[in-house]
């Protein structure tokens, strides 16, 4: 029988052999030598090589293939290398401790030097300590120069604070790098939950979201407007143009801009310490590194209140959290970057995440007796078009019942997922295929917001349950659906999280929840 693989190449060849000459640093040729291939060397991860031919970029099997000219590897003093670039809130903490947490997991040596002006450098060895395995580059930029570097081939992987916008994405496809925004091309890793803090001596410890806009803004500029002293409001933050402080103009200020009195500090740590220290000063920090400096819980105009928590991050209803993305290329990486990508799912990673001072993405289990807030919302939310059989069926379903910190939401006047949401659709996947409901029941739990008719709110929140559990199951690919009971159900507007005068609000209360018994 005549071996296809062989034709595809031989073809290939003849092709390749009527176009034009270049000049060429690497030659492929096939074991019986009788297809070539030359072109400039892109890359080898230790298993294929990436060639830039006169035919295009071609991925090759080097175990089929040997490799002569200038550029061709040393197959036997193979090093593995790989670049991240991208914001400078993940790269100075949370990817080291990430690259270190790996490399003890793996069980490599590990060296670290720190590169002026760029980043940092880590080689991992073998056991011996004495044959480098990999160098590993962080590059400490922003989350644009990280898509940036991405697109001109100077980094495999992209750290970012915010979505991929459209026109990388749409530049990043035209570069063959693929669809930036899809789920296997980028990921959530971590989270931050970011929370105005003030000194302990301060009575002020409650403030609505449009309090804190006007607070930041410099609209509200004395304490006594907020009900405290009657004393001149000092602002400590970070610079909005950059990193957690542009995350934070982007979630709290909308369009307005900081205040130009506001003292910008570089770190959480700076302004934890400067608030705890000034009787009328307040910060924006993240919730680990708060310091002694004290959280102002975040309030709605009904009455609802958003208490800051590692939870609460996690199902996303908290609404100053920040998602931390790792962005993808559609090629293929060196193997020890892939074991990396997947210890970033591990329980051992999970813990390194949360010892570094941001919330990890470990699925937690909220049983139904430290849900007594959401609880207290429902019964003060309904109206007479939720009635009380349907808050009874609910409310037995959820005393049968734990909640899975991993929520999934919709991008605005839309039933697309949001980024964060695609990130879990893989995650629970991921959790299926690897055993872990095995034996139980998992009930996708569809909500919405209260504008509008209730019977056609409770329509779309089933609708939606049903979408997020078929694009899970989608995802996977080694999983037995006997293994695990999975149901769709709704209860539209039963049980919101936040005020729905506010579009976040409304767009925290559409949602699915996952529910495992």
């Amino acid at each position: 029988m005549r071996n296809p693989g062989a034709a595809v190449l031989a073809a290939l060849f003849l092709i390749l052999a009527i176009l034009p000459a270049r000049s060429d640093d690497v030659t492929l040729t096939s074991r019986d030598g009788e297809v070539e291939i030359t072109g400039t060397l892109l890359g080898y991860d230790g298993e294929f090589y990436r060639v830039d031919t006169r035919f295009g970029i071609l991925t090759v099997d080097g175990s089929g293939v040997n490799c002569e000219g200038p550029a061709c590897p040393n197959l036997g003093a193979y090093v593995a290398e790989f670049t991240l670039s991208g914001a400078q809130s993940m790269g100075e903490v949370l990817v080291p401790s990430l690259v270190e947490g790996f490399a003890l997991y793996s069980g490599y040596a590990l060296g670290r030097e720190d590169l002026a002006g760029i980043g940092t450098l880590y080689t991992l060895y073998d056991s011996s300590g004495a044959q480098p395995a990999a160098r590993i580059t962080i590059r400490l930029t922003s989350s644009d120069e990280g898509f940036a570097d991405l697109l001109g081939e100077e980094t495999d992987m992209v750290l970012s604070l915010r979505e991929v916008t459209a026109v990388e994405r749409s530049l990043a496809q035209d570069a063959g790098l693929g669809d930036l925004a899809g789920a296997r091309q980028s990921r959530v890793i971590a989270l931050d939950a970011l929370v105005p803090v003030v000194s302990g001596g301060n009575p002020v410890r409650r403030m609505s979201m449009q309090d804190l806009r006007a607070v930041f803004s410099g609209q509200i500029t004395r304490w006594s407007e907020l009900g405290g002293e009657d004393a001149p409001i000092t602002i400590y933050a970070r610079d909005p143009e950059y990193g957690l402080g542009r995350a934070f103009a982007g979630l709290a200020l909308a369009d307005a801009s900081l205040a130009p009195r506001a003292v910008r500090l570089s770190t959480d740590r700076a302004i934890a310490d400067a608030v705890a220290r000034d009787p009328f000063g307040i910060g924006i920090t993240g919730f680990e590194r708060r310091g002694m400096s004290e959280i102002v819980t975040l309030s709605g105009s009904c009455g609802f209140e958003v208490v800051a928590s590692r939870g609460a991050a996690k199902a996303g209803d908290y609404p100053l959290t920040v998602p931390m993305y790792l962005y993808l290329p559609a090629r293929r990486l060196p193997k020890l970057a892939r074991d990396f990508l997947g210890y970033l799912r591990s329980d051992s990673a999970q813990l390194v995440i949360r010892r570094a001072g941001f919330v990890d993405q470990a699925l937690d289990e909220v049983p139904i007796d430290v849900q007594g807030q959401r609880l207290a919302n429902a019964i003060r939310a309904a109206g007479d078009e939720i009635g009380l059989d349907e808050l009874q069926r609910m409310v037995a379903l959820m005393s049968q019942t734990e909640r899975l910190t991993l929520t999934f939401r919709f991008r605005g006047g839309s039933a697309a997922l949001d980024a964060p949401s695609r990130s879990n659709v893989t995650l629970l996947a991921s959790a299926l295929e690897a055993g872990r409901f095995d034996g139980r029941r998992i009930s996708f739990v569809g909500f919405s917001d209260g504008k509008g008719d209730a019977g056609q709110n409770l329509r779309l929140a089933r609708r939606r349950a049903e979408a997020v559990r078929d694009a899970v199951l989608a995802e996977t690919e080694a999983f037995d659906p006997q293994a695990v009971t999975i149901s769709a159900d709704a209860f539209g507007e039963a049980l919101p999280m936040a005020c729905d005068d506010t579009a976040w609000g409304r767009h925290v209360n559409r949602r699915v929840e996952i529910w495992v018994k």
